[in-house]
């Protein structure tokens, strides 16, 4: 901490994109989980090994046969506008949450009741089997579960919040936020660390910087020129053509964030042609070259895991390849022919190409040459990420400004397993960007979740994988690491997976 009457200690840092908006509900895009992790705080939290540890929770109690819970906050808990954190602020932000989210919706379709018992205790009554439920109140990504306050979880889910009062460790400096250069945090110094030591997203959160400042600086050569320079503290995810440079230069150390790595996730359209055919869909699985995208992005061999068509990331313990095809190498004249089985006419297939993201620019151009070999008439139009999070959400047709396919990166958190990852829910209705439905695949999702036994899950979830295979609610387009990279002055940097700065000194 910076004595007083010392000058006050910055931190600045360049994440994957921009912060471009601060409804973490509204939003399953990585920028709005970034923003959450510093301003709010969650219920459980995941230590190192995946576990779900207490967070604002002091203690909980568990019926025998998993159908009742009783939850009660930590003392002390207060928002940053001063206002005590309750067990209502709690109940509604986890009734919001289960309004979008994969996870929350899980766990609200198998819920009786979730009611305030007094200002720091809640209740959770099942009204059939979960065996993930504190593993569900620590969901860490996508539409992550913060608790905000009641008067701003009463929101209706599908109206944006834009007043970010939470009760983390970093307060939200709205009046400096100015999106597509900054966005500025300062230390809460109301926040009450747990005590015992930060471990994974979960433990104490103790703030070492006065403030921290998230700096929009898309292009990578620029951002690697000022971390070396020194006007930068932290990248992200340095583009792999700039981290031969920085792991020459003494003052710049490098480590992997996220040691499990990533996936890039081509995500189709399934609600309007060709995709909406799964034939058509399976043709993809035939364009797409995994190795191909990661060379293209640039990933070295060294970071780079050739072949993995896991939906739930290889190097985990839920790897699986049931039912998975091609990937390997391109077939063009096998995806030629089952296009002609779905039916495709040679419409334009609109293709979303996020070019503030190095990574996703080029595994788009190049899946999108691929894709022109294997039978696609296509169109790229050039956006950035944020323009992309709100076009993906369009339903038209693609000569009305809809869209047919986009790519994302997940990380292992997005992934995890069939309850919590997101893109492979396939629930018809209410369903992610790209509206994927298959009934079948729903009940075997259902079934793991609701199945106690851990061997018994393992059965399932190679039912699962192989239904994915068969309806391809996305396309597993390449596994890679990074590495993120900071100034040698920055210590307390762990592998967290997602980019958090609670234990983090500037010196």
């Amino acid at each position: 901490m910076t004595s007083p009457g010392a000058a006050k200690t910055t931190l600045k840092v360049v994440l994957i994109n921009d912060l471009g908006s601060l409804d973490p509900v509204q939003s399953t895009a990585a920028f709005v989980r970034n923003h959450g992790f510093m301003v709010y705080d969650q219920l459980f939290a995941l230590d190192s090994k995946g576990e779900a540890r207490p967070q604002m929770v002091e203690r909980f109690e568990r019926s025998p046969d998993g159908m009742s819970w009783r939850f009660t906050l930590r003392e002390g808990l207060a928002f940053h506008d001063g206002a005590p954190v309750r067990a209502a602020d709690a109940v509604a932000s986890i009734r919001r949450w289960a309004q979008r989210d994969v996870v929350g919706k899980a766990l609200a379709a198998a819920t009786a009741s979730l009611e305030v018992v007094d200002d720091r205790s809640f209740s959770l009554t099942l009204s059939r089997p979960f065996a993930l439920v504190t593993e569900a109140l620590a969901r860490p990504t996508a539409s992550a579960l913060f608790v905000m306050p009641e008067r701003l979880a009463a929101t209706p889910a599908t109206t944006a919040v834009t007043d970010a009062t939470g009760s983390g460790p970093f307060i939200f400096q709205r009046a400096e936020w100015r999106s597509g250069d900054r966005a500025a945090y300062r230390r809460n110094p109301a926040y009450r660390p747990r005590p015992e030591p930060a471990d994974g997203l979960a433990g104490g959160k103790r703030v070492l910087v006065d403030r921290l400042e998230w700096i929009a600086m898309p292009d990578a050569s620029t951002a690697a020129a000022a971390l070396q320079a020194g006007e930068i503290d932290f990248i992200e995810q340095p583009s792999p053509d700039v981290i031969p440079l920085l792991e020459r230069n003494r003052n710049v150390r490098l480590f992997a964030l996220n040691p499990a790595g990533f996936m890039v996730w081509l995500r189709p359209n399934h609600a309007v042609a060709p995709f909406d055919d799964p034939k058509a869909r399976q043709a993809l699985l035939h364009m797409v070259n995994q190795q191909e995208n990661l060379q293209a992005a640039g990933v070295r061999p060294s970071e780079q895991v050739p072949y993995r068509p896991s939906y739930f990331l290889c190097g985990t313990p839920l790897e699986s390849h049931a039912g998975a095809e091609g990937l390997r190498e391109a077939d063009p004249a096998r995806s030629r022919a089952l296009l002609q089985e779905a039916g495709y006419d040679g419409r334009k297939v609109v293709f979303l190409n996020a070019t503030d993201s190095p990574i996703n620019n080029a595994v788009t151009l190049t899946m999108a040459a691929a894709m022109q070999r294997g039978g696609l008439t296509m169109d790229v139009p050039a956006m950035n990420w944020a323009t992309v999070t709100q076009r993906r959400n369009r339903r038209e047709p693609q000569d009305q400004g809809g869209w047919n396919l986009f790519v994302t990166v997940a990380n292992v958190l997005d992934a995890q397993n069939p309850l919590t990852n997101l893109y492979l829910a396939s629930p018809c209705e209410g369903g992610l960007a790209g509206w994927p439905c298959d009934a079948e695949l729903e009940r075997l999702r259902r079934s793991w979740w609701e199945e106690p036994d851990t061997a018994k899950r393992k059965a399932i979830l190679e039912a699962v994988h192989a239904r994915a295979y068969q309806v391809l609610p996305y396309i597993n387009a390449g596994q890679f690491r990074t590495l993120a990279a900071h100034r040698v002055n920055v210590e307390g940097l762990r592998p967290t997976t997602i980019p958090v700065f609670w234990g983090v000194e500037k010196k």
